[in-house]
């Protein structure tokens, strides 16, 4: 099956823009154009695209995906560096789920303190002392 640009940001979410960077600095590797010069994407294109906006929205730094993109072109002798490399990715991701766990924490302690602090007497409570929260 084949994809105009148009359905192929439909379908990933990524806009023409990005797609044409993704294209130009090697990310999106040899999309077929038809008669008119359009570009043609097909299954395998968004498959790919699928996989690179998870890595993006998971906070994949470019050069990483680009690595990553590269080790892909190399076929199966990279499986070990393409594992390892989203490997090092996950426990990143990992770290980072923790660290905004633990904010969460915080911020539902802020609101259990202004649920059980709420004025009664027209105190300003976002003058008045909040407990420490660390």
């Amino acid at each position: 099956m084949s994809y105009t640009p148009r359905e192929a940001v439909a379908r990933t979410g990524f806009s023409l823009d990005t797609l044409r960077y993704y294209e130009r600095i090697g990310l999106l590797d040899s999309v077929d154009r038809n008669a008119g010069g359009q570009r043609v994407f097909t299954d395998d294109d968004l498959a790919w695209l699928g996989i690179l906006r998870c890595l993006r929205d998971t906070g994949m730094p470019i050069q990483r995906m680009l690595r990553y993109a590269e080790l892909a072109r190399g076929g199966d002798d990279t499986f070990a560096e393409r594992a390892e490399l989203l490997e090092e990715h996950d426990r990143e991701l990992e770290a980072k789920i923790a660290a905004l766990r633990d904010e969460q924490g915080r911020i539902r302690e802020k609101i259990r303190w202004y649920r059980d602090n709420a004025p009664e007497d027209g105190v300003d409570l976002e003058r008045a002392p909040a407990p420490s929260v660390g």
